[in-house]
């Protein structure tokens, strides 16, 4: 058995691709438009892991999305953890979870799939502004 993907349904295709690639860093590998199903699927994955994919999956006909309990995030290993959340916010991106212990980090994307973000290695030093930021909605 083999990993392929992990699948999420998008309401925004633009303000998800802005999330996934422009703020997170994910490269797009591949785009599917199917015009027969109305649907457009995206493939995105960290630079230099083509085999550890997000489907992002846009169905062209508006329907309403309600997120179950069973399904927890996605996460990802960050270089620096203080840089990722940087970047993030410079994106408009919301820090759900800041990274107060220098190790993690939670935001969501535009559809609210929850994102953790995991310091590769050891922990950093904790340091300001995130020792001091509280936690934002739900993570």
């Amino acid at each position: 058995m083999k990993y392929l993907h992990t699948m999420v349904r998008v309401t925004d295709l633009d303000a998800s691709l802005r999330f996934y690639r422009d703020a997170l860093g994910l490269e797009v590998t591949r785009q599917h438009n199917v015009p027969a199903g109305r649907f457009t699927l995206v493939y995105l994955a960290a630079q230099g892991q083509p085999e550890a994919e997000i489907e992002l999956t846009h169905n062209w006909d508006p329907e309403p999305y309600t997120g179950g309990r069973s399904f927890g995030h996605v996460a990802y290993a960050v270089d620096d953890i203080y840089a990722a959340c940087e970047r993030l916010s410079a994106h408009g991106v919301v820090i759900n979870r800041p990274p107060r212990d220098g190790r993690m980090a939670f935001v969501r994307s535009p559809d609210g799939i929850s994102v953790e973000l995991l310091q590769s290695g050891r922990a950093l030093a904790p340091a300001e502004p995130w020792t001091s930021m509280p936690n934002v909605g739900t993570w």
